[in-house]
C-alpha cells in the first residue's frame, strides 16, 4: 500500500574528461562515429542507472556498450577504463563540481536547481525522462485510517522548510502526494520501465 512520496532524484549522464564532447549532441555525433567502442557503467543489472541508459540507448538508436559493476565505478570512470555513465545528482555533485567529471545532461524533465548550467536531456532527445523515487510503503492489509494518518504526518516533515532546504541541497526536490497519487505514479512507473526493460532484454541475475 502507498502511504506517501517523499523526493525525486535526478540523474546525470556523466562523461570523462577524454571524451571530446561537451554536450548531448557532441556525444550522439561522436557516438555515431565510433560505434560499439564507448562504454557505459552502471551500478548493475537492472539498476536505475542501467535503466536510465537504456532508455537513453533506445531513443537514441546508439551503439554503445553497457559496463555493469558490482560496486563503485566511479573511479574507473575518472580514470578513463569506462568513458560514461548515468549516476545520481547526489552521487556525481562532487566530482562534477571539482572537474573530474564532465556532466553532459540531467535526466529530469527540467533542469536542477544544484546543477543550473546542465541542460535536462529532453533539450535534446524529445520526450527521456527519467527520475528515481523516494516514498514510504506498507503491508496490503494495513488499515485505510492508518494510511491516512502516516501521509499527513510525513507530508508535514516533507514541508518543513529545513527539511525541504536539505533535500533540495542534495539533490533530491520533495514530493508530496496523497496515497492515491503516489499509487498512480507507482503504477506509471512500472508500466513504462517495463518497456524499457523489455527493449533491453534485461533478466534478473
Amino acid at each position: 500500500m502507498p502511504i506517501a512520496s517523499i523526493s525525486r532524484v535526478s540523474f546525470v549522464m556523466v562523461v570523462n574528461l577524454a571524451v571530446p564532447a561537451r554536450e548531448i549532441p557532441e556525444f550522439i555525433a561522436y557516438a555515431k562515429a565510433n560505434p560499439h567502442k564507448i562504454n557505459m557503467a552502471s551500478a548493475g543489472i537492472g539498476t536505475t542507472t542501467q535503466l536510465c541508459y537504456e532508455l537513453f540507448k533506445m531513443m537514441t538508436s546508439l551503439d554503445l556498450v553497457h559496463v555493469p559493476y558490482r560496486s563503485s565505478y566511479l573511479h574507473d570512470l575518472i580514470g578513463g577504463q569506462v568513458q560514461g555513465a548515468f549516476s545520481t545528482v547526489p552521487q556525481a555533485i562532487e566530482y562534477v563540481r571539482d572537474d573530474k567529471l564532465r556532466a553532459l545532461a540531467v535526466t529530469s524533465t527540467a533542469r536542477v536547481d544544484v546543477l543550473p548550467d546542465v541542460p535536462a536531456m529532453g533539450e535534446f532527445v524529445p520526450g527521456y525522462e527519467a527520475e528515481g523515487l523516494f516514498g514510504i510503503v506498507a503491508p496490503k492489509a494495513t488499515p485505510a485510517e492508518i494510511i491516512d494518518k502516516l501521509n499527513k504526518e510525513i507530508n508535514a516533515v516533507v514541508a518543513d522548510p529545513k527539511t525541504k532546504a536539505q533535500l533540495v541541497d542534495l539533490g533530491v526536490p520533495p514530493l508530496s502526494m496523497t496515497p492515491a497519487e503516489f499509487g498512480k505514479l507507482i503504477a506509471d512507473q512500472t508500466e513504462k520501465w517495463a518497456k524499457v526493460i523489455k527493449f533491453a532484454d534485461i533478466k534478473p541475475e
